[in-house]
């Protein structure tokens, strides 16, 4: 049975992902990009993307022609008009996706899912344009998206529970790891992940350690990937500081999500990480990095706090009925690469340690920022565990 034709609006660096991963699970795609530039270099950068598979033994040169093959790049978005599934992967600002998805609806049959790989936006608030918008979803990618297992589903309160269970069956299909989540700021993963930073730059600007010793003591005692500022260097500053005043005035202002001003002056300052060749670190050739401080002490401090805060938000997310604590968890180990779930890392350290541990944050800062998850009070009081 042949199977239905994926349509992917913008050719970036997520659309060309998603548009590659689409072909190599056999589907047909339309690739459109009104900018002609744009989808050639999305052309050049697939076709060096493939030979390097090839090159590498990991694909064969038939399966590698033949994906690129099933790929139509194309300027003009009547080209969808025989998709079953168009995800739009354009710029963050909602006047423009509105005019797109009204667009979007007028080319499509009636049984064409229309979605946003939008990180920060409502899917509710695109829906709303649409003469059906229960067609409507959060189809959310991370990049890039033929390597990252996770994509987040995110129906709006129009979106069918048909629609739902389609997209959802449709992106497993691709095999990749699904997890839904309510419509709501950051989702799941930008929502948990926040305090990564923001509580490292607060440790950072209380003068507690320098870049490189925040980052060792998560790496090297906490297990993580890469350390908090070598993570910010890498997003882009000016991006990872975006989200975070996107989901800070997203949640009313709520100090828990309050952005930083050593982030907002090295963004200003265009120390913006690797792509610009100095960030929290110096890029530059020969540049010689700040050995960090390893006393062990000093580490396990650092992480504590980092990570009771990031357990908070999980706790927070799984209290708000924002998605279930598996989904949260495989989430952030999915989709961020945390080295465990946040929730499973709660149960291991105490629920009773880690309310306690906030509550010391809470008395210390007298700060709404730190205030325990009404969730970790009402399990420590039961003695119940997450798992």
């Amino acid at each position: 049975m042949e199977k239905e034709i994926i349509g992917v609006l913008g050719a970036g660096t997520m659309g060309a992902g998603i548009a590659q991963v689409a072909a190599q699970s056999g589907h047909k795609v339309v690739l459109v990009d009104v900018n002609s530039d744009a989808l050639d270099k999305a052309k050049n950068k697939l076709t060096k993307i493939f030979n390097r598979l090839v090159e590498k033994g990991k694909w064969e040169e038939k399966f590698a022609n033949e994906t690129f093959g099933r790929i139509q790049f194309s300027s003009q978005t009547k080209d969808f008009k025989d998709c079953k599934l168009v995800i739009e992967a354009i710029v963050e600002n909602i006047e423009i996706k509105h005019s797109v998805f009204e667009n979007l609806e007028s080319i499509v049959g009636d049984d064409c899912i229309l979605a946003s790989n939008t990180s920060s936006l409502s899917i509710a608030s695109i829906g709303s344009v649409l003469k059906d918008p229960s067609r409507v979803i959060g189809i959310h990618f991370f990049n890039p998206a033929p390597l990252m297992p996770l994509v987040e589903i995110i129906p709006a309160v129009q979106t069918s529970e048909v629609i739902k269970n389609r997209a959802k069956d449709l992106i497993d299909s691709w095999k990749k790891v699904t997890v839904l989540a309510k419509d709501t700021p950051g989702f799941i993963v930008n929502r948990v992940a926040r305090p990564f930073y923001g509580e490292a730059l607060r440790i950072y600007e209380e003068g507690v350690a320098d870049f490189a010793t925040i980052d060792w003591a998560m790496t090297a005692l906490g297990g993580f990937r890469m350390g908090p500022f070598t993570l910010m260097d890498y997003i882009g500053n000016d991006v990872n500081y975006t989200v975070t005043e996107t989901v800070f005035a997203a949640f009313y202002y709520d100090p828990r999500y309050k952005p930083s001003f050593t982030q907002k002056r090295h963004s200003e300052a265009g120390y913006l990480g690797r792509k610009s060749g100095r960030g929290y670190y110096d890029y530059s050739e020969g540049a010689e990095q700040t050995k960090p401080n390893e006393d062990k002490v000093l580490g396990e401090r650092i992480l504590n706090r980092i990570l009771l805060m990031l357990i908070n938000e999980a706790a927070d997310a799984l209290f708000l009925n924002i998605a279930s604590r598996e989904d949260i968890d495989l989430a952030m180990t999915k989709g961020v690469n945390y080295p465990k779930g946040l929730l499973k890392w709660a149960d291991e350290i105490g629920i009773d340690n880690v309310l306690a541990g906030l509550e010391d944050l809470f008395h210390e800062y007298g700060e709404d920022r730190y205030r325990p998850s009404p969730l970790l009070r009402r399990m420590a009081r039961e003695k119940t565990t997450f798992y």
